[in-house]
């Protein structure tokens, strides 16, 4: 097999992307912006001129659209052109489980990935380790105070590790997989909840408020994203409200032949 590219290759799923694939005797590149190890590639979304010798060589490309585009088809799509072109034959999106072909803007990214000849679409729910690094809820996490516009809906929050697990087989596995996986963690949890259990965990307390959609989108917009991108995010969070990532799959035990990470066993072994 010749290198899988890896977008996002130092990120939360992209490392242990690259981490799984050499683990298993695959060559990978990563890419980034700042390319400073061996084994990194630089590749800019901003610039078109990084992108052919990324994908020099390369059969299969893990795919991450531009963060913060609200619209990111644009430039997805010359980029899945010159991957083509350039002899890639399997694309593997990560893309979320709140995001179907229908929703504007995101929703298109997956329909220009099933035009590869081989192709998957992972979907996965809201990451455990968004509690912590720099995400805004690991702020919270921080703070003390998790702020959320998901009222009392509940999120099966899943391991960045087993997305990662899940993607390896789907980039590397003989026969293509062809389809869409939503992938979820074991068990639906609120955000008071979740923050219970890492307040039992810090021993200090941690609590969740909730807000409306406007005054989440707008403390969004506060934090430094483009208000476009704010206001999908916050929809987002409504759609929690209202139940839409209240499930659970077994798709991550059925590709992978291992259940998935509790969100206790995240915490207990990742937020300090």
């Amino acid at each position: 097999m010749a290198d899988v590219l890896v977008l996002g290759g130092t990120g939360t799923t992209g490392r242990r992307v690259v981490a799984g694939l050499r683990a298993a005797g695959f060559p990978a590149r990563a890419a980034t912006r700042k390319p400073g190890e061996a084994g990194q590639v630089r590749f800019d979304w901003a610039d078109r001129s990084t992108h052919a010798e990324a994908l020099r060589g390369a059969s299969a490309v893990y795919l991450l659209a531009p963060i913060g585009e609200a619209a990111p088809a644009g430039v997805v799509a010359p980029f899945l052109d010159d991957a083509l072109d350039a002899g890639v034959r399997r694309v593997v999106l990560l893309s979320s489980s709140a995001v179907t072909d229908d929703t504007p803007g995101l929703g298109d990214l997956q329909r220009l990935v099933r035009a590869a000849p081989e192709w998957a679409v992972l979907r996965p729910s809201w990451f455990m380790q968004n509690f912590t690094g720099e995400h805004l809820v690991a702020q919270g996490v921080r703070d003390g105070e998790i702020v959320t516009a998901t009222g009392d809906g509940r999120v099966a929050f899943v391991d960045a590790g087993d997305i990662a697990a899940v993607a390896v087989r789907a980039l590397t596995d003989r026969e293509p997989h062809n389809t869409e996986h939503v992938l979820t963690g074991p068990a639906a949890l609120s955000y008071a909840e979740a923050a219970a259990l890492v307040s039992a965990h810090l021993g200090r307390p941690v609590r969740h408020r909730a807000v409306s959609t406007e005054a989440f989108a707008a403390l969004l917009t506060s934090s430094g994203l483009p208000e476009p991108f704010a206001a999908v995010l916050a929809a987002l969070d409504e759609g929690i409200r209202r139940g839409a990532e209240d499930r659970v799959t077994p798709v991550v035990e059925q590709v992978t032949g291992r259940p998935a990470r509790s969100f206790a066993t995240v915490v207990q072994e990742e937020i300090r």
